[in-house]
């Protein structure tokens, strides 16, 4: 039987990035994959592919309708679908291709199958075809993600009602596409199928838009979306879908009862969330404990209630991004070595990658006052920064919660064409236990984007100087 210090269940960006660390540090590492390929779910079928069909959409847009205000003319774009996701699956094949290259390199056995713990340090790995092989390690670390949440009562076909993984794969164009769900996904996903000439309707349970941001950011960003397009009913549940031939009928009703209506569409994404894989993993039989919400319930430094099993990324608290799951599998790595491996879980950015992009990074209004925090709010538009205007994307501001006895940054929020490149900024700030005023002194080249985070620190203290 073969033996490791460490055994990563999941290859996804926590588990990948965790054995290299391990590797690094002198440990003999194996992965274990249920995928043919590395990446799990943000690699193969979630953020990079989404990615280049944002980008990839966004560029068609640019050319259909806003280079002439540039001077530049030229005739109406033609798409070409088919090159188009082939563009995707270049790009991912490039990526899942870069992990092989990197385990190769740092020595890491990579074994491709279903894991499941059978017992204190071991794990048994069933592949699709083939036997059973069980290997022996000192150490596990369960990082096996999440998957897409399902409706109750409709059935995913990924044809016409599709899931994320569908709708990253469509064939064609489709005339009317509903969304159900308004959150990151549901907006980057229909915002890629709006531009390629879909109508797009977005049905979400609340009464707002991008659940957990900050409220006056998703307002703002709710009426950006609405000027491009794509049409919500907010306040509302959908109910069923019935097949009517090749039209789909979405029975849609308000949130708090009384009288459906049918939206037709001829293809369906259910975007209304994602919940851990934990399945098939022996937890039970090893007394593995789950929270309330069915999450691996840990410690702060990952640890389950059973010696030397570990748990990071989506299938633990904390927001569900492939950012949080690779610095918590580095932080997993380096403990087990003896280090003081940690994450501030407090100064985790976000981003919903649509055109402008919204970031978040710390506290929101919203929680700032539900905990009685005084704080105090900078605030400068996009309209009044000179690069901006130059590049004709003077939509949006940046937004940043100071401390109001201390002018500690707390939380800093944007929607701008790059605001997921600037929201580092803000989060290195944070990192430092920053004061606006420590923006506000930092000189920042001109022009850019980015000085309107300067200026919106300058706007904590009411003296910002172009507004």
């Amino acid at each position: 039987m073969d033996s490791y210090d460490l055994v990563v269940i999941g290859t996804g960006p926590g588990g990948y990035v965790c054995a290299i660390r391990a590797a690094q540090l002198g440990m003999k590492v194996a992965v274990v994959e249920k995928r043919a390929t590395h990446g799990g779910t943000c690699l193969n079928v979630g953020c990079i592919p989404s990615k280049a069909l944002l980008h990839a959409s966004e560029l068609y847009e640019e050319v259909a309708h806003g280079l002439d205000r540039f001077g530049i003319k030229t005739g109406k774009p033609k798409l070409d679908l088919k090159a188009m996701m082939k563009h995707k699956e270049d790009t991912v094949e490039g990526n899942v291709k870069g992990i092989d290259f990197l385990f190769k390199k740092h020595k890491i056995t990579a074994y491709h199958g279903t894991g499941r713990i059978v017992a204190a340090g071991k794990v048994e790995i069933a592949p699709e075809k083939g036997e059973t092989t069980t290997i022996e390690t000192k150490n596990i670390v369960i990082a096996t993600g999440s998957d897409v949440a399902k409706l109750r009562g409709i059935e995913i076909d990924e044809k016409r009602i599709v899931s994320s993984t569908g709708a990253l794969a469509l064939d064609k164009v489709p005339d009317r596409l509903v969304v159900i769900g308004a959150g990151v996904i549901g907006l980057e996903l229909g915002s890629v199928w709006r531009r390629l000439g879909s109508e797009v309707t977005v049905v979400e349970f609340l009464d707002r838009i991008l659940p957990g941001m900050d409220g006056d950011v998703a307002k703002q960003f709710q009426r950006m979306l609405t000027k491009q397009g794509l049409a919500f009913k907010l306040s509302s549940k959908v109910t069923g879908i019935e097949k009517d031939g090749k039209r789909l009928d979405v029975i849609v009703e308000p949130a708090a009862g009384g009288k459906a209506e049918a939206i037709e569409a001829d293809v369906v994404l259910v975007a209304i969330g994602r919940v851990p894989v934990t399945a098939g993993l022996g937890l039970d039989k090893v007394g593995v404990a789950l929270d309330e919400r069915g999450r691996i319930a840990t410690d702060h430094d990952f640890r389950t209630n059973v010696p030397g099993i570990y748990a990071i990324g989506d299938v633990i608290a904390g927001p569900m991004l492939a950012h949080k799951a690779e610095d918590e599998g580095v932080a997993v790595a380096e403990i087990l070595a003896g280090q003081a491996g940690m994450v501030n879980h407090d100064v985790i950015p976000g981003v919903v990658y649509t055109m402008p992009e919204v970031a978040s990074v710390g506290k929101t209004e919203e929680e700032l006052k539900a905990a009685g925090i005084d704080y105090a709010v900078g605030k400068f538009p996009f309209t009044a920064n000179g690069r901006a205007k130059a590049m004709g994307r003077s939509e949006g501001f940046v937004k940043i919660l100071a401390d109001k006895a201390t002018d500690r940054v707390l939380g800093v929020h944007m929607i701008a064409a790059a605001a997921g490149e600037m929201i580092h900024e803000a989060a290195l700030a944070m990192e430092f236990g920053a004061s606006a005023e420590d923006i506000a002194r930092t000189c920042h080249a001109h022009p850019t984007l980015s000085e309107a985070t300067k200026e919106a620190a300058l706007a904590v203290d009411k003296r910002p100087i172009h507004m």
